[in-house]
């Protein structure tokens, strides 16, 4: 599988035709071959506003999205360019264009808040782009944002998607930038200067007042601070005062763009390449391309089917796929490892087993950290299935190298005994002493041969098989010997031959205690991973909870400051009730880990056992 894609033009990733969406297969492709983790930016605003040149921008790129330079929207649907990371190595930029809201010609009002709630579900980083200023009238025309409350739902069940629930939204939403075009005021504020971020934290303080109206205008206000973990605002002067340069930017040299413009739009550049990170569900769970492609497909197919998008349906399906390719690269580790590593055939079954361990050791390491809600370990059994049948080959190969080299090693030493039994040095009187200490010698030089393998007794006593007929014939033949002595020779060559096959079969049980002690050995391996895998997610979990209390007991203090205490009453509430989740967390973690490790534990020995 690619661990990169980098396209030269963008496509088109969510089709918007006929006010029905639809993912574009070609593009699902393209994301398919990207296993590395992508940083998704997205960005939206109403049509004709510049969206298109920011996005070539971070592309390093002067065309690519369709500019445009008439009142006609121009790109339809969510358009995707992916390229290499120009700072994050190892990880995939995508750039999602979307389609400009507000577009008079659009029959569905539907059809815009979906745009808006896909480009905020798929991003890491979701910039909102809107002109001149943030006022009373950019924030209307931002009533989008109040509306994802209906459009998204956290959980499937039917109230999860109230206001209330703004901290399970933190787990999904991206960081929000707004991008402020052609800004013409002074940054300041009651007469000193102030930064872009204080520009905007200002125009997000609610307004005093009960009337519907103002309520109205607080709410995308309100959404934005709840839902959003961090924002960020950049104001952009107009890039150029030539008309003719402004209808033909994709052909415009930086050189003859205003330098404050140049300024502006180098440090919008280097924020997202540093701070917009990878793409990621809940915190812990990082998105690859493929992954992205998923949750395309699964929010595109919920809008389609009449439903409202569920993230924790999402969540399913992207953990499907992911595991799955978890336990197809956590395999694929074992077999290139016990490749690299075992030279056919090892002295010992031991020593194979021993390789086997510390290589099935580290794919169990990259299934738990590739892995995520493996419910029931279901993906985990299907590794430890996987790897006892890899297993399973590597100990056929092994043997099958120890007999080919065993038969043939004894062939060559055995060559001058056949060729003297065939000259009939051993029909003579005394023969059968001297045979006996021919086949010493031979057995002699077949035990120094060295990396014989675990097929060295087997095949040995295989060729002493082959060779009764013979040694019994050359007894009864040798007249040097009393019927007596020829009767105790056979007794004492039937002792010898039983004591081989007792040898024989004391090496085989060994073996086979070796075989069970290393399965044994497989399940505490993989009992001792997934234990660290069920703390570290209770771990990242009580995290999470303690980020989500974070932020809302910053928007409690802002709201208090501003005057707002109803407001803030009710978010005193919430976060009372989150700090009796964290507390739940923490006290009751011990009981449940035990319950669950008890439980997994008891699968995983019963998938052992039946292997």
């Amino acid at each position: 599988m690619a661990s990169e894609y980098t396209m030269m033009d963008p496509i088109c990733l969510v089709e918007n035709q006929k006010n029905q969406l639809t993912v574009n297969l070609t593009a699902l492709e393209i994301l398919d071959n990207i296993s590395q983790p992508v940083v998704v930016v997205a960005i939206a605003g109403l049509y004709r506003t510049g969206k298109s040149y920011l996005m070539n921008r971070l592309a390093g790129q002067n065309h690519g999205f369709p500019l445009g330079s008439t009142v006609r929207s121009e790109t339809k649907g969510i358009w995707m360019w992916c390229v290499p990371h120009p700072s994050k190595p190892n990880h995939t930029l995508v750039l999602l264009d979307t389609e400009g809201l507000g577009d008079v010609g659009k029959g569905d009002p539907k059809n815009d808040p979906w745009i808006f709630a896909l480009a905020v579900l798929l991003s890491s980083m979701f910039v909102y782009n809107s002109m001149s200023t943030i006022d009373h009238q950019a924030l209307e025309q931002l009533h989008y944002v109040t509306e994802l409350t209906e459009l998204i739902r956290t959980k499937s069940s039917p109230s999860s998607g109230d206001i209330e629930d703004s901290a399970e939204f933190l787990s999904f939403f991206p960081d929000f930038v707004w991008a402020v075009r052609d800004f013409t005021l002074e940054l300041e504020l009651d007469g000193r200067p102030i930064s872009e971020d204080e520009y905007l934290e200002n125009a997000l303080k609610l307004i005093p007042g009960e009337d519907p109206q103002i309520q109205k205008s607080n709410m995308p206000r309100e959404c934005i601070r709840k839902f959003f973990p961090r924002w960020k605002c950049f104001v952009f002067d107009q890039p150029t005062t030539d008309k003719k340069l402004l209808h033909h930017m994709e052909e415009v040299s930086d050189n003859q763009l205003e330098w404050n413009f140049q300024e502006q739009s180098k440090n919008f550049c280097q924020y997202i390449f540093t701070h917009a990170k990878p793409k990621t569900i809940r915190d812990e769970i990082i998105v690859t391309g493929n992954g992205l492609g998923t949750l395309a497909k699964a929010y595109v197919d919920a809008i389609n089917s009449g439903g409202v998008p569920c993230l924790e349906n999402a969540v399913t399906a992207l953990a499907q796929l992911e595991n799955s390719a978890a336990v197809q690269k956590a395999a694929e580790h074992y077999s290139q490892q016990m490749d690299q590593l075992v030279e056919f055939p090892t002295d010992t079954l031991q020593e194979l087993l021993d390789l086997h361990a510390a290589c099935e050791k580290e794919a169990i390491a990259i299934f738990m950290e590739k892995s995520f809600r493996d419910e029931n370990q279901v993906f985990q059994k299907k590794l430890m299935e996987t790897i006892e049948m890899k297993k399973g080959h590597f100990l056929l190969q092994n043997e099958e190298a120890s007999g080919k080299y065993c038969q043939a090693q004894l062939k060559q030493l055995s060559e001058p005994l056949m060729e003297s039994i065939s000259g009939g040095t051993f029909s003579v009187p005394g023969g059968y002493n001297l045979y006996l200490e021919a086949m010493d010698k031979l057995e002699e030089s077949y035990t120094l041969v060295p990396k014989k393998g675990v097929k060295a007794n087997e095949v040995l006593q295989g060729f002493l098989q082959s060779q009764a007929a013979t040694k019994d014939s050359i007894l009864q033949a040798d007249t040097a010997l009393t019927a007596t002595e020829r009767a105790l020779a056979a007794e004492r060559a039937k002792n010898w031959e039983a004591e081989k096959e007792l040898e024989l079969l004391r090496q085989k049980q060994k073996e086979e205690q070796e075989k069970s002690e290393a399965q044994e050995k497989s399940f505490q391996e993989n009992l001792v991973q997934l234990k660290e895998k069920i703390k570290r997610e209770s771990e990242n979990r009580l995290r999470e909870q303690e980020r989500m209390l974070e932020h809302k007991q910053k928007i409690q203090e802002e709201l208090l400051i501003e005057g707002f205490e109803k407001e803030s009453e009710k978010m005193r509430k919430e976060i009372n009730q989150l700090k009796e989740e964290i507390e739940e967390t923490e006290n009751i973690w011990p009981s449940i880990f035990i319950e669950l490790f008890y439980m997994a534990a008891g699968v995983l020995l019963e998938n052992s056992l039946a292997q």
